[in-house]
């Protein structure tokens, strides 16, 4: 078995179980009925660790890529345009769940909605950056 292949097929299972998980606990808090906070609590620890796990895991890919050719992967154009969107996407998406881990207790239905959707699209920009990242580097 090519262990360099395995090393990127797992970590690619790792980074989408953690795409799943950042647009899916965001819909799920969007459609959940009733509302309800403490839940929503809990998915926005989710959400914030499936962020985390996007970040570590794109990471990974770079550093799988350097241990095995001695440099990060050689992209220009619009693969380092969709890096760079998922690069800003996630880290908006981290900043907007520590500002709701520390202020949606004090936030309407509607505000907390609010952030749901902006995590969601997000989420989605994220995803659709992916796409453009592996089909053009």
């Amino acid at each position: 078995m090519d262990a360099q292949n395995f090393a990127y097929a797992l970590t690619q299972v790792i980074h989408n179980f953690g795409a799943a998980a950042v647009v899916g606990g965001a819909g799920a808090a969007i459609y959940m009925r009733p509302p309800d906070p403490l839940r929503e609590r809990a998915l926005a620890w989710l959400v914030g660790i499936a962020w985390a796990v996007q970040i570590g895991s794109g990471a990974l890919f770079g550093a799988i890529s350097f241990y095995y050719y001695g440099r990060f992967p050689d992209i220009s154009g619009i693969a380092t345009a969709a890096l760079f969107v998922k690069a800003i996407g996630a880290g908006l998406g981290v900043l907007l769940i520590v500002i709701y881990l520390l202020r949606a207790a004090y936030w309407t239905e509607a505000r907390r909605k609010q952030v749901w959707h902006g995590l969601i699209g997000l989420g989605i920009i994220a995803l659709t950056a992916a796409a453009f990242l592996r089909w053009f580097s």
